[in-house]
């Protein structure tokens, strides 16, 4: 009979913890490629090493999640619990503590969230070139001669915006340019409605509307194209989508924005009612003002009328007035004319015995001493400079370079024109050129002989 060990453990293969554990990831990051899982983000925790550590889940179960620093620094947005999210990772297993968990690579919001991320991503693009800039924005006419409405035909929108049109100033007509207002295509629809009313220009004011919902239902009111759109349009647009507290892109792009579709129409027109009531306030202020204009003219025309004298009267007292002035102007003539005479007579008498003739003969023969002696004293003033002239020409000429060469002498220049002064300046063979009294002279050094 064989011998059977007493220890039937011997011969199997033991696992330790450690090497289940890691046999167990080998196991799933294997047969589990990269993959995207969605959940509630809960138990978020974010440690000062810059990891972010949290749990992932759904109504039945939940996951434990690593997303590491050197991935999250690519996250555009802030981590909460209760975010729903769309995560891209590989299954993994944490071997210190044996847990199940997804090695998070990267992180987007889902639903609502990632749709309010690109709204405020488009938003803030579009603000930075200006597209929102309150000075771009188109004021809106007083009195619109025609308003189109861009929204779908068939919602409650257009009927709330006709029913407030009607009641504000029923005479202005509408022009409704039907427009599907949600789902695939939308945002392009609604921009081309707004190309055509602008291109038949035949309404002066346009109203942009759609009712109420989630903002995945107004989202065709958050596109760029349509915001171009908006902004590029010559007609003024008043942007009326969903309730007071929902925002599109559309609102800001546009010229006015209005919580309602409601709202919208308020704006768009003018109350007839209050206008009746301003033109008849008007009317009476003006027949006010036209009673009390002519009141004041009757009572200016009643003074000017006791002022008015007849004309007749008024050439009298001119005519007798001319007369006192004719008569006063011939006596200050004649008392003028003879206080003249009898002044010219005092001057003629006057001037007489200050007769001129005889001081005009003394003065006019010391004239003629004094020209006398005025040329004598020049004539004797140009022989003195005549003579100082002579002597100092010659005493220049005694010292002149020329006559120093008219006795024989030279001027002696070097190659480079310097002046010869010491044999010791040039050597044999060097050019030099003599300035006599007439002409030039060059010749060639051949001997250099001693200075002393």
């Amino acid at each position: 009979m064989a011998n059977v060990s007493s220890n039937p453990k011997s011969a199997q293969d033991i696992y330790t913890i450690s090497r289940l554990v890691r046999e167990a990831r080998y196991v799933l990051e294997r047969n589990f490629p990269l993959l995207w899982v969605a959940g509630e983000i809960s138990n978020l925790s974010q440690p000062s090493s810059g990891h972010i550590y949290f749990t992932l889940k759904d109504k039945t179960a939940q996951v434990r999640c690593a997303m590491f620093r050197n991935r999250n620094r690519l996250l555009g947005f802030s981590l909460e619990d209760g975010m729903q999210v769309l995560a891209r990772a590989q299954v993994g297993l944490y071997e210190t503590r044996g847990e199940f968990q997804l090695i998070v690579e990267y992180l987007e919001e889902a639903g609502d969230g990632a749709l309010r991320r690109a709204f405020e991503e488009l938003k803030q693009k579009l603000s930075a070139e200006g597209l929102f800039a309150p000075e771009h924005k188109r004021p809106l006419p007083t009195l619109p001669r025609q308003v189109g409405v861009i929204t779908s035909p068939s919602g409650a929108a257009i009927q709330d915006i006709l029913s407030v049109l009607k009641r504000r100033f029923p005479a202005i007509p509408v022009l409704i340019y039907p427009t599907p207002v949600q789902g695939e295509g939308a945002s392009q629809k609604i921009a081309a409605a707004i190309a055509k009313a602008e291109q038949r220009c035949d309404c002066d004011l346009l109203i942009l509307a759609r009712g109420g919902g989630s903002l995945e239902d107004l989202w065709a009111f958050n596109n760029e194209t349509l915001a171009r759109t908006i902004y590029n349009c010559t007609l003024p647009i008043i942007c009326g989508v969903g309730h007071e507290i929902d925002f599109t892109i559309a609102d800001f792009a546009a010229d006015q924005r209005a919580p309602t579709p409601s709202a919208a129409a308020e704006i768009a027109v003018p109350d007839s009612r209050e206008w009746c009531q301003h033109f008849l306030n008007l009317e009476q202020r003006l027949g006010f003002l036209f009673q009390q204009r002519l009141q004041h003219l009757r009572h200016s025309l009643e003074g000017l009328t006791q002022r008015l004298r007849h004309p007749h009267t008024r050439l009298q007292e001119w005519a007798q007035r001319v007369d006192e002035l004719e008569q006063r102007l011939h006596r200050a003539y004649t008392t003028l004319e003879r206080e003249r005479f009898h002044r010219l007579e005092r001057l003629l008498t006057h001037l007489q015995r200050l007769s001129p003739a005889q001081r005009l003969e003394v003065y006019h023969s010391r004239l003629v001493d004094l020209d006398r002696r005025l040329q004598a004293s020049q004539q004797q003033h140009l022989e003195q400079q005549r003579m100082r002239f002579e002597m100092a020409q010659r005493a220049l000429q005694a010292v002149s370079p020329q006559a120093t060469l008219e006795r024989g002498y030279a001027i002696v220049t070097g190659p480079q024109g310097v002046v010869l002064r010491k044999a010791s300046q040039v050597e044999p063979g060097a050019r030099i050129e003599a300035r006599l009294a007439r002409g030039r002279i060059r010749g060639e050094i051949t001997e250099i002989l001693d200075e002393s």
